[in-house]
């Protein structure tokens, strides 16, 4: 009986800790990822049903002229993940379809407007890698991981799809009309066994919006930096403080800059809790600390994982 217990709770806790950041339905500058760089044993695959809601500041474009926005936004997100060995490290790929339903009122070219939209957001898939700390784990090479863990350095690719809801004549869409690509570097540094502190600087890159109201946008690259104090308490079982700051993505309308650059910040917590069946849940919740340009929102969120 003993031994059942305790080989539940070694799965609960690779599926938990395997967890990633891939959550972001909402702007992609502006995401809080814990974990995003924690590895987990090699053949590890895990989905994610997430729910979040946002309001106020938000629409998923923050670049766009828009202004006095109030927004009320449902998102239904889809993800899978997969671990692998890379060259003997572990490395993994993950892939995340978002759906969303809101309404926006705001003021564009000094006339109001109330815009409902519905329907998918860009597809958005990550690759990761740990290049010190972690090379490909077996189940046993993890425990001993979670039991004395050290520190560890990974990259990341991210690249956004535009496979979204688009209608070219409208100035608010769920899609963006355009790639988008973030090359991003992060690691975590133990303070003790329970206590760790994760970091990540990343940057987006976009490639230009050629159908924007019958006109080409263009916008500067993003820089993010974020941090995340986290406290393990049983297997599985850990929550996070977490932080960033953006700054970037100015945009020109065909060669007209716009005063539209980003600074910004953002405070959030994360809790996650193991379930039976080595499912866990994840309620995240965070809010805009320093804003210049956009972005000033509550967001709340719920995800379900299960390990197969």
């Amino acid at each position: 009986m003993m031994a059942g217990r305790d080989i539940k709770q070694k799965l609960f806790h690779v599926g938990v800790m395997a967890l990633v950041g891939v959550f972001a339905a909402t702007s992609n500058a502006q995401q809080l990822e814990p974990r995003a760089y924690w590895p987990a044993p090699t053949g590890t695959n895990v989905l994610a049903v997430s729910y979040q809601h946002t309001s106020g500041d938000i629409i998923v474009d923050q670049s766009l002229p828009v202004t006095g926005v109030d927004s009320s936004f449902d998102y239904l997100q889809l993800s899978y993940q997969h671990f692998l060995d890379i060259a003997g490290r572990t490395a993994s790929i993950s892939v995340a379809q978002t759906w969303a339903d809101g309404q926006t009122t705001g003021v564009f070219n000094d006339e109001d407007f109330v815009r409902k939209t519905s329907g998918p957001l860009d597809t958005t898939v990550r690759a990761s890698i740990n290049l010190l700390g972690a090379q490909a784990m077996s189940r046993a090479d993890f425990r001993d991981l979670r039991t004395l863990p050290r520190p560890i350095l990974g990259a990341s690719l991210s690249v956004s799809a535009p496979t979204g809801s688009y209608d070219p004549e409208k100035v608010i869409n769920l899609g963006s009309n355009r790639w988008a690509f973030k090359p991003g570097i992060g690691g975590i540094y133990p303070l003790t066994s329970q206590w760790l502190l994760e970091g990540a600087i990343d940057i987006w890159f976009f490639q230009d919006n050629d159908d924007f109201l019958g006109k080409t946008r263009q916008q500067d690259p993003i820089g993010q930096f974020q941090a995340h104090l986290v406290r393990r308490f049983t297997p599985g079982f850990w929550a996070s403080v977490d932080a960033n700051w953006y700054v970037g993505g100015r945009t020109t309308v065909d060669g007209d800059g716009n005063k539209d650059l980003q600074r910004n910040s953002r405070l959030g917590v994360t809790l996650v809790y193991p379930l039976e069946g080595g499912q866990a849940l994840r309620l995240a919740a965070s809010t805009g600390a320093a804003t210049e340009t956009g972005g000033e929102y509550n967001l709340v969120s719920l995800t379900w994982f299960r390990l197969f």
